[in-house]
């Protein structure tokens, strides 16, 4: 084994330490923090562990865990929950106080920050009989937590009140010497100044407690106040009191919508997918998901918003797919666009409307914008060379034919663009053509065609662009590409296309032409906008009164910010530019790309075959939403986000919380006398629902799910801390302080209903029914900056509760990842009857397939050679299985294989493989 480590990061100090105790053999490496370690990971993180097989661990907590495994030292649910603590609560607000102390130098602002966290330790310790967290002995939880807190607890400036039984621990723990030698070797004798390198390095800490705030500008003001004030809390506690009586009604929307005075209003658009295929989970997270996440939420805020999209029907990709399905065009866009919207239906995407591009409006407003762009000299003529499949006998427009990208010389780029670099190619550019009809290749011919006068247009464009830059919320991925597309200067782009499908060209010289598809595809936002209603150009041809949000993956970006606007500032007919382009990154789907070609990855009309609730999906591809970088489905960690996050978490504070009404309270929600503890905790429910509004408006959708989240956690912790189910066996007191307890926890999942409505809507719904809620609470709370309100005052009377979700299986969820990998053949290997080698090539059995025939008892040495590998190999997997917290089923069959391969071990050995009983045991 070899772990990875680097000078000054914290979480380097706890693996070091654990490695010293532990005895463990690792060899140790020192490394920067930019370091990419863990190869297919698209971001440094420290430290690594390597396994013998090649496997990594990266996340410190499961490092620690696992050597103390190896180290035969087991963990205890009790360590599972304090490292889980750890992770979740103490991590986030520590790294917050360390980055206020060391690269701010405020100590007492970080006592502050960490006070609440330190006095539920020191009331945990309080209640222990033993001089460590867990036991006698020393746990994986006492060097993990000393790790953490050594940096603050260690300092004699840092004051966050009195801490005996804290400090105490804490002096027993630091006197050990693997823990002195850790601190020496990761710090290198220079206290927190060894911290500044790597916390310069990491994001914004993001916890409870408030450092910079955004402004509507997007900047950050200047230092807020750290943690809430005695007046904060009383002014969160006051506004909740007063429950919904002074909030106005819920209002229903009306259609058509339309633009109003006074109003904020809102058009969101989604890049229009293509007919010619089924979209994927990445196509859906990039798009329609996301922009149907924003749109929920602007309703609930009180915006009033227009939210359309449609399938883009025009171009070659249509033409590509009619002659592959032997359709014809019309046929093809006609079966598709029905097969996107009973995806979308299903996926619950709640567009006011969805329309498509082969219409009468889109060639109408099209071709009005093209002769607007023709009267004031925007487009130029010019001859072209072309590709032209002579087997055809035509022209190979972008998407007909495929080669090797000039630039990065990946092998499958089209005719427009290079999947792989994003760079945009000219078909003729292409090394080694083909024809992707007939696989020829294809010569190079001269065809005229009209260009958009790019550079005619580039100081225009760039005077617009500073503009909506410093105003808009663009994505820091939308802003890049655009620059680096005019930072050489733009050139003139070819607007036609020698096709039949597509928007006719009006002008008589190129009547047998149509238009390029990203000159027309974009134009169908406003084509749609008019067939959902005449009174269209109220939403795009009002720039003053109208904020556009655009929603697409990172390849569309160009078009929209550079191509499609100069179109408009071209046509100059006032219309509505984009003030917020939002571009997501790529999803991959496990370590690979989707490819229906080769059945691998979930595309949209089967997520519905799986039997998983389309809430889940939802979840989940929001969960891992590639805002900053390309992320990855997975389906063992969508199970592991299910039962945890879903299940765990927010379905069992929201149940319980019921329940607690029902079970104790015949439920009523019961009378609420609230103190300190039920203030500070509707103060922070308070402050992570201002953090949930903050980070919508600024569509970081992503983050603001976290927030949700974390409420549950704050309300799980909240009902543990309390256990209002032994205190309503008690006296008067007893049964008050439980009554108020089930009636604050009930008020934060009503809320967590009206935040979780742009995530998961049928969740929501199913909550608000089973709580009764109230119709304008939703609103209530998620209208202004955000008010946490007692919407189920005493007296209220819920209806039946359910849990909310299921328990997502390790067999369901490998069954379905062996069904969407796509087909794999059988090596010659894999064909080998078990138990006889291969001709060409003898391999050690598999961990995961356990030789069965114990029919045997001869010594084989050369197998007990091959099977002691392999019950390495499982020893290991089933280690990182405890390691990081797997479901207990998962851990459990392979543990079963481990002990089947030790059976097999044994008898290759000539030893009896069953266990002899041991003395003082019942067999």
């Amino acid at each position: 084994m070899k772990v990875f480590l680097s000078e000054g990061n914290p979480h380097c100090v706890k693996v070091l330490a654990v490695l010293g105790h532990t005895g463990v053999k690792c060899e140790v490496q020192h490394v920067s923090h930019e370091e990419r370690v863990v190869p297919f990971l698209t971001r440094p993180v420290l430290p690594v562990l390597l396994l013998p097989n090649g496997q990594h661990i990266f996340s410190a907590n499961a490092i620690c865990q696992y050597l103390f495994e190896v180290g035969g030292k087991e963990t205890s649910d009790a360590n599972n929950q304090l490292l889980e603590w750890e992770a979740t609560e103490l991590q986030p607000a520590l790294f917050q106080a360390l980055h206020m102390m060391v690269l701010q130098g405020k100590t007492s602002e970080a006592g502050t920050l960490l006070k609440a966290l330190l006095r539920w330790l020191e009331q945990y310790l309080s209640g222990k009989n033993t001089p460590h967290l867990t036991a006698e002995a020393v746990s994986v939880a006492d060097i993990v937590l000393w790790a953490t807190l050594h940096y603050v607890l260690a300092n004699s400036a840092f004051e966050a009140g009195e801490l005996g039984c804290v400090r105490g621990w804490f002096e027993r723990v630091a006197q050990l010497p693997a823990c002195i030698k850790a601190v020496e070797k990761i710090q290198q004798g220079k206290g927190l100044d060894s911290l500044k390198s790597f916390l310069q390095k990491q994001p914004a800490p993001h916890t409870l407690h408030r450092d910079k705030q955004p402004c509507a500008n997007g900047n950050e003001t200047e230092d807020a106040e750290l943690m809430m004030t005695e007046e904060e809390i009383e002014a969160a506690t006051e506004s909740w009191k007063k429950g919904l009586a002074e909030c106005p009604a819920a209002t229903q929307k009306q259609h058509p919508v339309l633009p109003q005075e006074g109003k904020r209003n809102v058009l969101i658009t989604s890049a229009l997918p293509y007919v010619n295929n089924v979209p994927h989970l990445g196509n859906i997270i990039g798009c329609v998901l996301s922009a149907d996440v924003f749109a929920r939420y602007g309703r609930l805020r009180g915006w009033n918003l227009l939210y359309v999209c449609g399938t883009d029907e025009y171009g070659t990709a249509t033409e590509n797919k009619a002659r592959e399905e032997g359709l014809t065009p019309q046929q093809i866009c006609d079966k598709y666009h029905a097969v996107h919207s009973a995806i979308y239906k299903w996926f619950q995407i709640d567009f006011d409307y969805f329309g498509r591009t082969t219409t009468d409006q889109q060639t109408k407003i099209a071709q009005d914008i093209f002769w607007r762009l023709h009267e004031r000299g925007y487009l130029l003529e010019d001859t072209v060379e072309q590709l032209r499949c002579e087997n055809c006998q035509r022209f190979l427009a972008d998407r007909f034919v495929e080669g090797v990208c000039p630039h990065c010389k990946y092998p499958e780029a089209r005719g427009d663009q290079c999947d792989k670099c994003g760079r945009l190619i000219n078909a003729v550019e292409l090394k080694e053509p083909q024809c992707k009809v007939c696989r020829q290749t294809p010569v190079i011919r001269s065809s005229k065609h009209l260009f958009l006068d790019l550079p005619k247009l580039e100081g225009e464009l760039e005077q617009w662009l500073e503009q909506t830059f410093s105003s808009g919320d663009w994505t820091t991925n939308a802003k890049n590409i655009t620059r680096s597309w005019i930072r050489d200067g733009l050139k003139p782009r070819c607007i036609t296309r020698d096709l039949q499908w597509g928007t006719a060209v009006p002008h008589p010289d190129y009547s047998e032409k149509v238009f390029y598809v990203w000159f027309d595809a974009p134009i169908g936002y406003l084509s749609i906008t008019a067939n959902y209603t005449p009174e269209w150009e109220k939403w795009w041809k009002n720039p003053k009164q109208v904020e556009l949000y655009n929603f697409m993956a990172k390849d569309n970006v160009p078009f929209h910010s550079v191509v499609f606007p100069c179109s408009l500032l071209g046509a100059q007919d006032n219309y509505t530019l984009v003030n917020n382009l939002v571009a997501t990154e790529y999803l991959n789907y496990e370590d690979t790309k989707f490819s229906k070609s080769r059945g691998v990855g979930v595309f949209g009309d089967m997520a519905k075959d799986t039997g998983i609730p389309s809430d889940v999906w939802r979840f989940y591809l929001l969960y891992v939403r590639p805002e900053g970088q390309d992320s990855a489905f997975s389906w063992a960690d969508m199970a592991i986000k299910n039962n945890s996050e879903l299940l765990n978490n927010l379905g069992n504070f929201i149940n319980r919380a019921g329940m607690f009404v029902s079970k104790f309270f015949d439920g009523v929600v019961p009378e609420m006398v609230l103190q300190d503890e039920d203030k500070r905790l509707i103060a922070q429910v308070c402050w992570e629902l201002k953090q949930y509004i903050q980070l919508l408006d600024k569509v970081k959708i992503r983050d603001a799910l976290k927030c949700i989240l974390n409420i549950s956690r704050h309300g799980n912790q909240y009902i543990q801390v309390n256990e209002p189910w032994k205190k309503i066996k008690g006296g008067d007191e007893d049964r008050q302080r439980a009554g108020t307890v089930t009636g604050v926890s009930v008020n934060v999942a009503c809320l967590l209903s009206a935040m979780l409505e742009p995530y998961m809507p049928t969740v929501c719904q199913t909550i608000r029914a089973q709580l009764q809620a109230p119709a304008n609470s939703t609103s209530a709370m998620l209208n202004g900056e955000g008010r946490f309100l007692c919407s189920l005052p005493s007296g209220h009377r819920i209806g039946t509760v359910s849990p909310l979700f299921q328990k997502l299986e390790s067999e369901e969820i490998e069954s379905l990842k062996k069904k969407f990998g796509g087909q794999q053949e059988e090596t010659p290997a894999a064909k080998v009857p078990r138990g006889m080698a291969s001709s060409t090539e003898s391999k050690p059995p598999s961990a995961t397939q356990p030789i069965t025939d114990t029919s045997k008892s001869t010594a084989d040495p050369e197998r007990a050679k091959q099977l002691a590998a392999a019950v390495t190999e499982q020893s290991d997997k089933v280690r990182a299985l405890k390691a990081q917290k797997a479901e207990k089923s998962v851990i459990n069959a392979e543990v079963a294989k481990l002990l089947e391969l030790k059976k097999e071990l044994a008898l290759a050995e000539g030893k009896n493989p069953e266990p002899a009983p041991q003395k003082g045991k019942k067999k």
